[in-house]
């Protein structure tokens, strides 16, 4: 799977909005400086987030952004759909989609289960857990093995 640039700022943005939270809103300008993102990308960003219903504009001299909902609520994967589409496609299809015949067909069980493994992670981290620093139980096992962090 590849991260886009896309969604990699989207994630680091909602992150900085989130450790700001004190109920006010933060403007563009600063998420963009703290993060290191160009404003235009930014806003373009902030369009896609606000129409998944994950942040929301506040307008007028002390405006900017602030999450429509609670950060332990806004997944890594909420993040990425909202952004970049599904998790995972074959050629632009859901995996549940491609239909392959004859000897090629068990590989559309094999998009599916590796569609699932993502979901595992990436629906179960919040913006809230990284603010934290503090990732699940199920994520850091992941990460415990020597195994994870070869390049294969």
């Amino acid at each position: 799977m590849r991260i886009s640039t896309k969604a990699e700022y989207a994630i680091r943005a909602l992150i900085e909005i989130a450790a700001q939270d004190r109920g006010l809103p933060v403007p563009a300008d600063a998420v963009a400086t703290a993060q290191q993102i160009s404003r235009s990308f930014l806003l373009t960003i902030f369009a896609d987030l606000r129409r998944a219903g994950l942040l929301h504009s506040q307008r007028g001299q002390s405006g900017g952004w602030l999450l429509a909902r609670p950060a332990d609520t806004i997944t890594l994967a909420h993040i990425i759909r909202a952004v970049d589409g599904p998790l995972a496609s074959i050629h632009g299809r859901r995996p549940e989609t491609v239909d392959y015949e004859t000897t090629r067909a068990p590989l559309q069980l094999v998009w599916i289960a590796m569609r699932s493994s993502l979901r595992e992670v990436l629906e179960a981290v919040s913006l809230q857990h990284l603010v934290d620093g503090d990732l699940p139980q199920a994520v850091t096992a992941r990460i415990s093995s020597e195994d994870a962090w070869l390049p294969h």
